[in-house]
């Protein structure tokens, strides 16, 4: 039997402690350690930390070194921010120590476009290491872009694609509510929204995958996003919102190749929302329409990461996204 992948955990908000204890439940991992800069977990044991209901026998420490100091490792699993200004120099950080990275990071999933310069220099270094990275999720990474280009496998010719992701956001951890405006005014949101640094991140990813990947040029690209008010009192775990205030956002991306447009991608996320699903549409040669129901953002996120590993253990160093790797399946 082969010896297991030695894996250290980078970030441990809610997403990144869920990523950790599954870690612990697979065959052929192993979780040697876990970094995070909150003082509040540094130096705690890791399995407590991450809510595994045991002690793991090894402290969360603030920085990678203290942890490599103490053990080695194989592969890394990052989930901090999504900001390239943020995690770049954590990716490369990790590459420096000579690990494979799985990230979280939306704007890692296709940087190509948006931050080519910065996609150059984490390439770059991973190549002189000798490893490989992959930015991944459920969306960026899968619902939005991996899934409906697989779908034009079948296709013998394809015009049009729209994707619309819909979802009920009180199923999802607090910081996502958050992020999705819940709680705020709308003149609130709109600011926060001006300021860059709310709502989904992740639309302008998964458009430049899916240009690239079909060999389609992106002449433009426009994108809007607007806030769903509430019209009765709603009430969740962590927001208690009253009527005309925010539960959430619609964000809309077209894409348009030199002939018209190509590509839509809708995100709608609110609290308490009725629609709740993942639906795509091909226009072409045949049509198709596929439904999704039952994902879980959070839990699908945790799942597509762990199970990238094993691609990215085996692929050429350097960059990739997910249509370089072969398909990541469970297991």
């Amino acid at each position: 039997m082969s010896n297991p992948t030695r894996v250290i955990q980078y970030g441990l908000g809610p997403i990144g402690s869920a990523i950790a204890r599954h870690v612990t439940e697979r065959d052929g991992l192993v979780l040697v350690g876990a970094v995070d800069v909150d003082p509040a977990k540094s130096g705690r044991d890791v399995g407590e930390v991450i809510g595994l209901g045991r002690e793991l026998g090894f402290p969360v420490t603030a920085t990678l070194a203290e942890t490599l100091a103490r053990t080695d490792a194989d592969a890394a699993l990052h989930a901090t921010s999504s900001y390239f200004d943020r995690f770049k120099p954590q990716i490369l950080e990790l590459l420096d120590a000579g690990l494979d990275v799985v990230s979280t990071a939306e704007e890692l999933s296709f940087p190509w476009l948006a931050h080519p310069d910065e996609a150059r220099e984490i390439d770059a270094a991973a190549k002189r290491a000798g490893k490989t990275v992959l930015g991944t999720g459920v969306n960026p990474g899968f619902l939005m872009d991996s899934l409906p280009l697989f779908l034009t496998a079948i296709c013998q010719r394809v015009e049009h694609i729209e994707v619309r992701r819909a979802q009920n956001a009180s199923l999802r951890r607090g910081p996502f509510q958050a992020k999705i405006g819940a709680g705020l005014t709308v003149d609130e949101f709109q600011a926060r929204m001006a300021a860059g640094r709310m709502g989904h991140v992740g639309l302008p990813e998964s458009m430049g995958m899916i240009f690239h990947t079909l060999g389609r040029t992106l002449a433009r690209y426009e994108s809007a996003v607007e806030p769903v008010v509430a019209e009765r009192r709603v009430v969740t775990e962590f927001f208690d919102v009253p009527p005309g205030r925010v539960i959430g956002l619609k964000q809309t991306a077209r894409g348009f190749a030199p002939e018209g447009e190509f590509v839509v991608l809708t995100f709608l996320a609110a609290l308490d929302a009725e629609e709740n699903c993942d639906t795509i549409r091909i226009r072409g040669v045949p049509d198709l329409e596929v439904t999704l129901r039952g994902t879980n953002g959070d839990a699908a996120t945790v799942a597509i990461a762990v199970n990238a590993i094993k691609r990215v253990r085996e692929a050429e160093p350097g960059l990739a996204t997910m249509p370089d790797l072969p398909l990541i399946t469970y297991g």
